[in-house]
């Protein structure tokens, strides 16, 4: 693990980013981790519980990149690709992991890995704070009503949490770097190379509204590309609800 990270590791906390969010507002610098070996509270995206039994991963990091807030979207992406590339090496066939837009990881299409990332502005209007959190399924595969899940440990050697959450730390150096230095466009084309196939049918889900289009890529920014006929929409927000096929 990279030295500029402080990881704090605990037994049980009611939510890892919740614990990053109000240390971030009492000033903490930029580079905490927190780990938790069991969450009570924790939380996915649009207010979803995340079931947190032991043996699975419960990490957030803070950051403070001091960007536009149109950035947050791409540190979001980033995070899924670091995630994605600590995983792949632990399975015996990548073409099963796969990224669904904007915060899913799935292994043959079933949920393995959820990231919430939530951001706080400046009054200037840059990012103040990223909470970045990460829940992956590396022992159990909790039951959900609304979709079906996956464990890392059915095919292959579950790692431990510790181990596995520095391994995930030294892979987002590695992109923060190279984004740093090159960047969105590597972070995105690394995004599209485990994302869905163009073309492939979406169902997505914006408010209370849906559409249902074809994939057409990402934008430069991060945004998904929803081809409708001739037409290609650009979306900052909202939720694919159609399992995708991933690249590899």
């Amino acid at each position: 693990m990279a030295a500029g990270w402080r990881l704090a590791i605990h037994d049980r906390l009611p939510s890892t980013s919740d614990l990053c969010r109000a240390r971030a507002a009492e000033g903490e610098a930029e580079g905490l981790a927190v780990l938790a070996l069991r969450q009570t509270q924790g939380r996915g995206t649009g207010d979803r519980s995340w079931q947190s039994p032991p043996g699975n991963l419960y990490l957030s990091v803070l950051l403070r990149p001091a960007e536009p807030l149109r950035t947050a979207a791409e540190w979001s992406l980033l995070a899924a690709v670091a995630l994605a590339s600590t995983l792949a090496p632990l399975l015996p066939d990548t073409r099963a992991l796969a990224l669904k837009w904007p915060n899913d990881v799935l292994l043959d299409g079933a949920k393995l890995a959820g990231i919430l990332t939530e951001s706080t502005a400046a009054p200037a209007g840059t990012l103040d704070s990223l909470v970045i959190g990460f829940g992956v399924n590396l022992a159990v595969a909790p039951e959900l009503p609304d979709r079906s899940t996956a464990c890392l440990a059915v095919v292959a050697p579950a790692p431990e949490p510790v181990a596995f959450a520095r391994s995930l730390l030294d892979r987002l150096d590695h992109w923060r770097a190279r984004r740093a230095k090159e960047g969105f466009a590597p972070v995105r084309a690394a995004w599209l190379a485990y994302g869905p196939l163009p073309g492939t049918p979406i169902v997505l889900r914006v408010g209370a509204t849906t559409r249902e289009g074809r994939f057409a890529g990402l934008g430069a920014d991060g945004t998904l590309l929803l081809a409708t006929g001739p037409q290609v929409q650009a979306f900052a927000a909202g939720e694919v609800l159609a399992a995708l096929a991933g690249g590899g």
